[in-house]
């Protein structure tokens, strides 16, 4: 068997090195012991949370498993569809929502787009013993829109069949795709079935065949998605075993593609399988096969062609879901570079089945679903399988800045004034730029139990450096601010904090040094000037001055961090794999904790 297997290795890496396929030529690789890899952020990039579950909510966002989000960009707005489950992934029931925004940060509550659907009694599966009962069907889909040629936008779901524990809804057993009209009022056109599985047609399901509606442009839009491989080949998980418009009949799951300069298209699977079409995904030239070079498990890859004539593909790098990272190629073949996206992990509130912790299950807008204006990539993934949420990653993608910084967002034009910063924004610990006083500030606020608002901010990497901004916190009695200078790899060398009782704090080893007081209302001028070489620091509070030693060596410092909470460890790569319990108090809310900040300065020493 070794032997085998060792031929078979050799054959797979002669296969690759002998075609064109996409690789990943770069040294940089994640270290799963930290939640952002230990990667260094891609400049600019805002990760924001559109979607917390509440189970004491009423309404849409009372489900606690929330998975799997589809993008696209239609009539000047953001439509991201997502599936969900009460509890658990495969536990029915099951249903599909569309939340929608103008701006990609903004989103509207979710409607329901694709109802639960009542199975009827006695359905029962080949070669299965278990028969249905009062019972809903789960939904699954890999593909979420798809804009007519006549520029007309449709979302997609699947009704899958689950009847009993450890049931797969994607074994080719289950109802059917269906398809309905997102409008440009906002209404939503009827429901139809646009593929059946083969146990079912239009005398024992709900809605009807797609073929009896008198609505030409769904007709002929449903002709476009049955007559395009490429569309065809991302429901083959679903769909019929023998199928014979799916052109690649074979258990490799979450298809997506992007075209190259000559035409041929490159084809990602789970796994970071690869494989190169000639002919729009008719045939393909091989396998898959593991791109080599790729790290990549059972979670989703997305790739596509950038504003800047580049490609990148978006993934979490590791054996686990975290941490989310792009890469950049010039060509589409060859991937030089290994970048943080999202490298926190909120806390999974809400146990469940098979809910997998980290950013997972990434999306972006596929080439015939629309173009954001301003040049940007937008990507939209889950947390934990519970909350969804959307990245704005610039491009072109940057990691390094070569001038100091001297952010005074009241200067900035209207817009741009975080352009530069990277961050992480919950629902309810929004990080924003709000107005007070008739000044342009920056904001975090914080009123999550189990989450923080984080605002970063690279410069020039340095071994001596001085940092001022100014900050002018709301309260002194509730919420947490921590501010680090950290390295390249995110290791921090020091640590400022504003705690819940008005005290100022800096991080002494195992202990707390008190640095000042601070009131509600009253702005705190502070300085830092670090040497990494003595490892010495001194802050200054509106005037006073104080000595102190980094708690952690490193080299050289190249960015800020701003937190309203204490790092996150947990989970780690040893935690076990489902959580089936819910935090204590996981419907709870703090009172709202905010924090401005005024203007950001660095200069190298």
């Amino acid at each position: 068997m070794k032997i085998k297997l060792t031929i078979l290795f050799i054959i797979h890496c002669s296969l690759l090195n002998a075609q064109d396929t996409i690789r990943y030529t770069g040294t940089t690789l994640s270290n799963i012991d930290y939640h952002h890899g230990q990667l260094s952020p891609a400049i600019g990039v805002h990760n924001v949370q559109t979607l917390r579950v509440n189970r004491a909510d009423t309404g849409t966002t009372n489900w606690t498993y929330n998975h799997q989000p589809m993008l696209a960009y239609w009539n000047n707005t953001f439509y991201l569809e997502y599936l969900s489950n009460p509890v658990g992934e495969h536990v029915a029931p099951g249903r599909t929502l569309l939340q929608t925004s103008k701006d990609g940060y903004n989103w509207n509550s979710p409607v329901v787009i694709f109802p639960p659907y009542k199975l009827i009694d006695g359905t029962v599966k080949e070669g299965k013993k278990d028969s249905a009962k009062n019972m809903f069907a789960v939904m699954h889909q890999r593909i979420g829109f798809y804009t007519s040629k006549n520029k007309k936008l449709f979302a997609l779901g699947y009704y899958g069949i689950v009847l009993g524990q450890h049931d797969d809804p994607n074994d080719g057993n289950g109802i059917g795709r269906v398809i309905r009209e997102i409008k440009a009022d906002g209404s939503y056109g009827p429901i139809y079935f646009l593929r059946y599985n083969h146990a079912f047609n239009e005398k024992n399901t709900s809605y009807p065949f797609y073929k009896t509606s008198k609505d030409k442009d769904l007709v002929k839009a449903c002709e476009e998605i049955l007559a395009t491989p490429l569309l065809m080949q991302q429901m083959v998980e679903e769909a019929d075993r023998n199928d014979p418009l799916i052109p690649l009949q074979k258990d490799f799951k979450a298809f997506n593609y992007y075209h190259l300069p000559n035409g041929n298209v490159v084809g990602l699977w789970k796994y970071a399988l690869t494989s190169i079409s000639k002919d729009e995904g008719k045939t393909w030239q091989y396998g898959p096969l593991r791109a080599p070079g790729f790290v990549n498990a059972n979670a989703k890859i997305w790739g596509q062609k950038t504003s800047d004539n580049k490609y990148a593909t978006v993934y979490n790098p590791s054996e686990f879901r975290w941490p989310l990272a792009v890469s950049v190629s010039d060509d589409g073949l060859k991937y030089k570079n290994l970048l943080l996206v999202n490298g926190e992990i909120s806390s999974l509130r809400y146990g469940g089945a098979y809910k997998s912790y980290g950013p997972q299950y990434v999306r972006g807008i596929q080439e015939m679903d629309g173009t954001v204006p301003g040049g940007n990539m937008w990507v939209t993934y889950s947390m934990n399988k519970e909350d969804i949420w959307i990245a704005e990653i610039p491009v072109p993608v940057r990691d390094k800045v070569n001038t100091d910084v001297n952010d005074i967002f009241n200067d900035k034009k209207d817009g741009e004034e975080l352009k530069e910063w990277n961050l992480f924004s919950p629902v309810l610990c929004r990080t924003v730029i709000e107005k007070k006083a008739n000044t342009k500030l920056l904001a975090l606020h914080d009123s999550d139990p189990f989450d923080y608002a984080k605002a970063e901010r690279i410069f020039p990497a340095a071994k001596k450096v001085s940092v001022e901004f100014s900050i002018t916190p709301q309260q002194n009695n509730n919420g947490d601010l921590e501010i680090e200078m950290v390295n390249a790899k995110g290791t921090p060398c020091l640590r400022v904090m504003l705690d819940s009782t008005g005290n100022v704090l800096t991080k002494q080893g195992y202990r707390n040094k008190s640095l000042a007081k601070y009131n509600a209302g009253e702005t705190l001028n502070i300085k830092i000037e670090l040497n990494t070489a003595t490892r010495f620091y001194m802050v200054t509070i509106n005037g006073k001055s104080s000595n102190n030693i980094c708690f952690a060596p490193v080299e050289s410092v190249e960015r800020i961090v701003f937190r309203t909470g204490a790092v996150r460890r947990f989970p780690d790569a040893d935690t076990p794999t489902d959580q089936d319990y819910d935090l204590p108090n996981a419907n709870a809310k703090d009172k709202d904790a905010v924090y401005f900040i005024h203007y950001l300065k660095t200069k190298s020493l």
